[in-house]
């Protein structure tokens, strides 16, 4: 079994509207709270680290499942959206909702793209983000699928 360590270094100067600086391996950017909850919105935030983890880690796993699937993939982007919940001064990450948009190149069979659902909805399943939040954070997937026009 293989084992892999990530470290993040953080520096935060002061009180909650302070602005820090985090450093996780190529991750170099500076943090503090965004301004829809009232913070200075410099650099990142929390929120948007947790989707872009999630988002990442999904598509990533996309790309894998699609090559090993042997797919002929034409390109593939998404989207993804995060929903933090206040109710009485409580902020809650509620859900993440990404929007995968795939296209096949024209060679691409019925059989194919009916693997290629299959293997969307496995993805956010099989993503090691989605499995460490789950329970925690609901996570949907609206794909957009299409075959390439060229």
């Amino acid at each position: 079994m293989a084992e892999h360590e990530f470290h993040l270094k953080a520096v935060w100067p002061g009180g909650r509207n302070s602005e820090g600086y985090i450093e996780a391996g190529n991750l170099q950017t500076k943090i503090s709270i965004p301004s829809a909850m009232e913070g200075p919105n410099v650099g990142t935030n929390p929120d948007e680290m947790l989707l872009g983890a999630a988002a990442t880690c999904y598509i990533i796993t996309l790309a894998a499942m699609i090559e090993r699937a042997h797919l002929p993939l034409e390109n593939m982007s998404l989207e993804s959206i995060g929903f933090v919940d206040v109710t009485m001064g409580v902020f809650t990450y509620k859900k993440i909702i990404h929007k995968p948009t795939v296209s096949l190149k024209q060679e691409a069979s019925a059989t194919d793209f009916e693997k290629l659902n299959v293997l969307i909805v496995e993805a956010e399943r099989n993503c090691m983000i989605s499995k460490a939040i789950k329970g925690n954070v609901d996570v949907e997937v609206e794909p957009i699928v299409s075959k390439s026009q060229v």
